[in-house]
């Protein structure tokens, strides 16, 4: 998997100018799946990341998990993160995962993100063409791959 998190103040995601997930502060987590991932992949990515430490505690160091904040997640498909350009100038998609293996994994992965306690999941639309509207907190970065 390949995932970008993005430590945000708001987020709205719509599709055809229609809203379909609007989250406040928390994370908005764009999620590739690899065509050889697994349900252990998600599940790893979603314990790491309900745990990574990338928020301000009181004394403004970065010492808090999306827990420790009861932030909101959006969880968004992105297939585009598995790009390959190290060659020509045409991205190459070979290796994520066909959309029947991608859908189970990200839905596995949203089920573990709120099992492993994140209170507010939202989700983008699966295979759609989708805009983002995201108020960014920084901004603030991060990129896991597995």
């Amino acid at each position: 998997m390949n995932i970008v998190l993005q430590r945000i103040n708001s987020c709205i995601l719509s599709v055809d100018e229609v809203e379909k997930a609007n989250v406040g502060f928390g994370l908005l987590i764009l999620t590739g799946v690899h065509k050889n991932d697994t349900l252990e992949t998600a599940d790893f990515m979603a314990k790491k990341i309900s745990k990574l430490r990338i928020f301000k505690d009181e004394n403004n160091k970065i010492n808090k998990s999306i827990l420790d904040v009861n932030g909101s997640a959006l969880v968004v498909s992105n297939f585009t993160l598995l790009a390959n350009t190290q060659t020509g100038n045409r991205p190459d998609f070979s290796q994520s995962g066909d959309p029947n293996h991608a859908r189970e994994i990200y839905e596995y992965f949203i089920s573990k993100i709120k099992e492993y306690g994140v209170k507010e999941v939202q989700t983008g639309c699966f295979g759609e063409h989708m805009h983002l509207n995201a108020n960014l907190d920084g901004p603030y970065t991060i990129t896991l791959t597995k």
